[in-house]
């Protein structure tokens, strides 16, 4: 039992040995009592003699002080640092990156690796059509233009609920009067110019200057009423993003992101569009392109056509280098 010990050790002296690290970070869930607490901090490695902590834990009332969250523990920290730190909830925020995402799932996954929250109960709030339209005014497959690309900070704690408040905030904070007065200008919703910028990033994300050039030629096609026509949209039509070579069979799905079969925009984004995208949109280059296709040479910039023929002669340009590598699919 504690007895054996002397006071003065239990309170003061270091029982915090972290093999090789000046801190390391633990993770107390929702919900969590000071046994558990004891029970994390002494199976995980943080702690050398669990009873100390307990009892120094006890005289310091930190059962009723049990706050959830992401604490950095430095080393040789004694057990009095150790409880005060705990019960002051004073966590460490993390930093996290989401891009490079296409799908309400790859996006949970993302958040659940990194916060608390689980995949399945941001997934159900996702796809709640009722929750959506009276909380957000989006439907289960416009949510995902809510979801601004970039760095963020959070606490790990933080609920599938107020995961998607701070996203709501984010997006409201970009939708500034004047990016608003621009989409009313160009005749797009909110919604389009981020279904519109998912397009312009699937087509260009390697050069952010041609961005503004491609968002202008989709602009071009809506105006005359053209197909869009991109292929991008027909690899997410199949959810087949190994696809490197659209070919014809492609075409022929039955699916609303088909862009060869249906006019207009697709109902929903086919990514998560980076703020350099929705701008590129917002802040189009007015030309008169109507036709584009990848350079032959492979430098990821594009040929652009503002007629038929002149796109046949790149586009022929381009399936020959495809030919040449061997990419057949």
């Amino acid at each position: 039992g504690y007895f054996a010990y002397d006071k003065y050790k239990a309170i003061y002296l270091p029982n915090v040995f972290l093999k090789a690290k000046k801190s390391d970070y633990l993770f107390i869930p929702t919900g969590s009592t000071l046994e558990d607490v004891a029970n994390i901090l002494s199976e995980e490695g943080f702690i050398i003699n669990k009873v100390t902590f307990e009892w120094v834990a006890e005289q310091k009332n930190y059962k009723k002080h049990v706050y959830p969250g992401r604490y950095k523990i430095n080393n040789l920290m004694s057990n009095n640092k150790l409880v005060d730190l705990l019960r002051s909830g004073e966590q460490e925020p993390l930093r996290i990156t989401f891009n490079n995402l296409r799908t309400k799932e790859q996006l949970a996954s993302r958040i659940s690796n990194n916060l608390e929250a689980d995949s399945a109960s941001l997934m159900k709030l996702l796809s709640d059509k009722d929750f959506l339209g009276n909380k957000y005014g989006m439907n289960p497959t416009s949510i995902l233009t809510m979801f601004i690309p970039n760095t963020y900070e959070f606490y790990w704690n933080i609920s599938s609920e107020q995961f998607l408040e701070r996203m709501a905030l984010e997006y409201k904070a970009y939708w500034n009067d004047e990016r608003k007065a621009k989409a009313k200008k160009i005749g797009l919703s909110q919604t389009e110019v981020s279904v519109l910028a998912s397009i312009v990033q699937a087509e260009q994300s390697r050069h952010h200057d041609e961005k503004p050039i491609i968002a202008g030629l989709y602009i071009n096609r809506i105006k005359k009423g053209m197909l869009l026509q991109s292929d991008p949209t027909l690899v997410y039509a199949h959810g087949d993003f190994t696809i490197n070579r659209v070919l014809n069979v492609h075409k022929e799905i039955d699916s609303p992101y088909n862009t060869y079969k249906y006019s207009g925009l697709p109902p929903g984004p086919i990514n998560l569009p980076e703020i350099s995208s929705l701008n590129a949109v917002l802040d189009y280059q007015k030309h008169d392109f109507i036709f584009m296709c990848a350079k032959d040479d492979f430098s990821g910039y594009h040929y652009f056509a503002k007629n038929y023929d002149q796109h046949l002669t790149y586009a022929r340009k381009y399936q020959a280098a495809l030919n040449k590598r061997n990419i057949m699919k």
